[in-house]
């Protein structure tokens, strides 16, 4: 990792996985620059904070599920989107690899561990 530590902003609406989340990214040494549970506070919170990366939640609350607000940030911002899902149906997926933006998405299914999210969060700042 580069000397100056990544900023990573999570929109997660549980806030259990939430917290354990932001301990396993502080624990790898980036920073959280929040935490967020809605696709609509995730836009607002990027054009804000400018994090490096979104580690996004599939299924929020509100009205902008975690893909279309994934795909508002990178359009706007072209911050990088990992997004997070227990829901790895085809379609799901199909609609995160076929996203707006027309970059490929990084997608980690839930349950994942500390070495699983740093090694996606490093491959994805490397590209």
């Amino acid at each position: 990792m580069n000397s100056q530590n990544p900023k990573i902003l999570i929109v997660e609406d549980e806030n259990i996985i939430a917290l354990d989340i932001r301990s396993m990214l502080e624990d790898l040494g980036y920073m959280v620059s929040a935490i967020v549970s809605s696709g609509e506070e995730s836009i607002k919170e990027a054009s804000k904070m400018k994090p490096d990366l979104v580690i996004m939640d599939v299924k929020l609350k509100g009205n902008i599920d975690g893909v279309s607000a994934g795909e508002e940030i990178y359009k706007q911002f072209r911050i990088p989107i990992v997004y997070l899902t227990a829901y790895s149906d085809k379609a799901t997926i199909s609609r995160i690899n076929n996203g707006k933006n027309g970059k490929p998405s990084t997608v980690i299914n839930k349950p994942f561990d500390e070495g699983e999210l740093q090694s996606v969060i490093d491959n994805t700042l490397a590209h």
